[in-house]
């Protein structure tokens, strides 16, 4: 009958490390803290004897005495689809490059949530924080002065931003479909848009969409501007309806790619064809959006630069 020990394996340490890579125990330290100072031999060397031995460093205890966890917070605002995959993949390659991963986590659209989640990020010494779009409860901002943490905000785009900004311009990605769609002739015009709450994002892209129409004299009806969650069923069931009556729009704009997904399959049940019986058109150009059949007439946001 085999025997089993209660004592714990006794967990690697620093030292173990160095002696492994028959390196210093500090040369090990700037392997983890500058590896930029070091020879490729011997980082090759010291990384083996990390793999081999198991070592794990304690984050904790270093932040305690100023050293930096090598994370960045990331806050999103939904997990339940892909619309935000590309940016976080994109932003979570590039600081991969500079040493540092990635902590995500999301609100669901909830602001009280998402200063919930700050607190948590900074109570484990995040070196830095990306929040989604441009408003946040000023409870969140003031939580980010009082740390004196680095801070930027993505997705939405202002030259005046509070902290500094990098992503799209969507009140224009909005003008720009609303005006592609006004070039092909359409007056007769429908908008769909998720929920405009907490979501700058959708509410620049509304704007620019209701601007661009009101410019070209576009009246658009209470019953063609629909609101709808983003989900494909939820916007294949808003387009049917939509489509059904004999008096329909003869284009539909849509916030998102997704909302445009499921749009498209609206209409091919209501056996409209697209584009030659409606126009459907998005904002985002997902991956995906060229493979759907038809393709979806979009705006693209590049996820990089």
């Amino acid at each position: 009958m085999a025997q089993t020990s209660d004592k714990k394996q006794k967990k690697a340490d620093i030292l173990d490390v160095a002696k492994a890579a028959r390196v210093s125990a500090s040369t090990v330290s700037r392997y983890f803290n500058h590896p930029e100072l070091l020879k490729p031999a011997t980082r090759k060397r010291i990384d083996s004897a990390v793999r081999r031995t198991g070592y794990i460093r304690n984050r904790a205890a270093q932040t305690i005495h100023g050293i930096r966890s090598g994370t960045i917070g990331v806050i999103v605002p939904t997990l339940d689809h892909a619309i935000f995959a590309e940016v976080v993949q994109a932003f979570s390659d590039t600081v991969a490059e500079q040493g540092f991963t990635i902590l995500l986590a999301s609100h669901g659209y909830d602001q009280q949530r998402e200063y919930a989640i700050l607190r948590k990020f900074l109570e484990h010494r995040v070196d830095g924080v990306v929040l989604t779009g441009l408003d946040h409860d000023d409870a969140v901002f003031q939580l980010l002065d009082s740390q004196h943490i680095p801070a930027v905000l993505m997705w939405n785009y202002a030259p005046r931003s509070r902290y500094p900004a990098i992503g799209a311009d969507n009140a224009l990605a909005g003008r720009l479909i609303a005006e592609h769609v006004l070039s092909l002739g359409h007056t007769n015009i429908a908008c769909m848009f998720p929920p405009t709450g907490g979501n700058d994002r959708a509410q620049d892209r509304r704007q620019g969409v209701l601007g661009a129409l009101q410019t070209a004299g576009i009246d658009l009806p209470e019953a063609w501007s629909l609101q709808t969650v983003y989900s494909i069923s939820a916007s294949k069931k808003d387009a049917s309806a939509l489509f059904s009556p004999r008096n329909r729009p003869t284009a539909l704009i849509c916030g998102n790619d997704i909302l445009a997904t499921g749009a498209l399959y609206g209409a091919a049940a209501c056996g409209l064809r697209v584009p030659e019986d409606v126009t459907i058109v998005g904002i985002g150009d997902f991956k995906g959006s060229a493979e759907i059949e038809p393709a979806i007439t979009t705006v693209r946001l590049p996820a990089r630069t």
